[in-house]
């Protein structure tokens, strides 16, 4: 049998554990191979740009 966990503490409602939400905006580029997304990675962290690198 799974063991279920109770994430709530006790006088709490959902969304009050403290979490500040900040919205985020983001773009997607597709690229053909790895060897372009490291081009366009490298080309636009010298613009300033703050970057994360996702592979699917």
């Amino acid at each position: 049998m799974a063991k279920t966990t109770d994430t709530s503490k006790a006088g709490q409602r959902p969304g009050e554990n403290g979490f500040k939400y900040r919205p985020q905006f983001g773009l997607v580029i597709a690229c053909k191979d790895e060897l372009e997304q490291q081009k366009i990675y490298a080309r636009l962290t010298k613009q300033g740009l703050r970057l994360k690198v996702v592979c699917v």
